[in-house]
């Protein structure tokens, strides 16, 4: 089989096994497919695990951005920032609540929110309500800076990338040190899957109660919160009656999902100790080439990172090539790549809407000129992996 007849290896890819398979068809062979009791049990595993005290599924991680900055108040008027370098939902979440976004440029080593860059930001003439860092990669970086320069601003932490991940001061990601909310995505393609789904993890009882109704409608069914005057009858609250207080959503995960990240969640460690084997295997490769950086590639950043991506920047201009042409030759070896991601104030809506220059982002413009994720997930074998080491070491050389 000549190489590019090989199957394509792709940039991620999910990793169920036997145990996956057999949860959810315990729940599809159960009397509950929707909201029933495995939604709970994943909700207390995961706050569990990220040691935050509250956990709200949801059906998507973009699900969990909106939600979250609708909890935290955030309303027409109100204005958040976030990292120019993100998936565009991170800034999307602050438009559904009506508000304005900002971006700020990031760190070159770390591609997280540049401190510096924030503090300027915040220290400007536009009163800004919001912040939301996004851990991007899986690195949760400079969060006690972030929340410190926030002060007492909402800060809701993107860790989409970032499940099992830690803080530099040894702290679960998730656990509530330095945000108020932090949303976690269980996309295919990220630390673990349900399918689609997402979760706000919090310490705040009452932004979790607020996330709960939002999720499903913004329905009230507990008696103790009915405002009604009619709600009560013969001296009890009406069996059939329930309340919509807040103009909420159709958000809920199923107990199918919630069974397939449940058995996920358990394996989370064996994942993570396979994306950190891979991450250093190719670090000790791609250190040796010519025109190619490896940010996050500091061993302690990789021992604490959710590695969701493992991104490279090439200098295709000094390596005489377009990045177009070298996905082609990674390509052309059976390996996929792609580019995470497209600085958001560049896509369209974001031009129109407030038209900024490229040239107020100067590390997120570098980083995006050079920027390649390569295949990462716990499935990538040994054999894999020093196929994707052979395929970049070709197109470098040039072919």
């Amino acid at each position: 089989m000549t190489p590019a007849r090989q199957k394509i290896i792709g940039y991620g890819r999910q990793s169920i096994d036997r145990s996956d398979i057999d949860a959810v068809v315990a729940v599809l062979n159960s009397d509950y497919l929707t909201q029933g009791p495995v939604i709970e049990r994943f909700e207390s595993a995961l706050a569990e695990r990220v040691g935050a005290r509250h956990a709200v599924t949801v059906s998507s991680g973009t699900a969990a951005l909106h939600l979250a900055c609708l909890a935290a108040g955030i309303r027409p008027g109100d204005l958040g920032v976030t990292s120019a370098i993100t998936f565009a939902a991170s800034a999307n979440c602050l438009l559904y609540a009506g508000a304005d976004c900002a971006f700020v440029d990031i760190d070159p080593e770390t591609l997280g929110l540049s401190t510096a860059a924030l503090e300027a930001m915040l220290a400007g003439n536009q009163p800004v309500k919001a912040v939301i860092p996004v851990h991007m990669a899986g690195l949760a970086d400079a969060a006690a800076e972030i929340r410190s320069l926030a002060k007492d601003r909402i800060v809701i932490e993107d860790s989409a990338h970032s499940l099992g991940g830690a803080y530099a001061c040894g702290k679960p990601v998730g656990c509530g040190a330095y945000s108020d909310m932090a949303i976690f995505s269980f996309h295919p393609v990220k630390s673990i899957t349900t399918g689609e789904g997402g979760a706000i993890v919090t310490n705040d009882a009452d932004l979790a109660k607020r996330l709960h109704m939002l999720r499903s409608h913004g329905i009230e069914r507990d008696p103790k919160f009915f405002k009604s005057t009619d709600a009560f009858e013969d001296g009890q609250a009406k069996p059939w009656h329930y309340e919509q207080s807040l103009l909420g959503f159709n958000y809920r995960m199923t107990d199918i999902q919630a069974a397939l990240g449940l058995s996920q969640l358990a394996r989370l460690d064996q994942f993570l100790a396979r994306r950190r084997a891979l991450a250093r295997r190719y670090d000790d490769a791609f250190a040796k080439l010519d025109g190619v950086r490896l940010p996050q590639s500091d061993a302690r950043e990789r021992a604490r990172s959710g590695l969701h991506l493992y991104v490279a920047e090439f200098d295709f201009a000094t390596l005489k090539t377009t990045r177009t042409r070298f996905m082609a030759l990674l390509r052309a070896h059976g390996v996929g790549s792609q580019v995470h991601y497209i600085p958001v104030y560049r896509h369209p809506l974001y031009v129109a809407r407030y038209g900024l220059e490229p040239a107020r982002f100067p590390n997120a413009e570098a980083y995006y000129g050079r920027c390649l994720s390569l295949p990462l997930y716990p499935g990538l074998t040994d054999e894999d992996a020093e196929r994707v080491v052979f395929a970049v070491s070709r197109a470098i050389a040039g072919g």
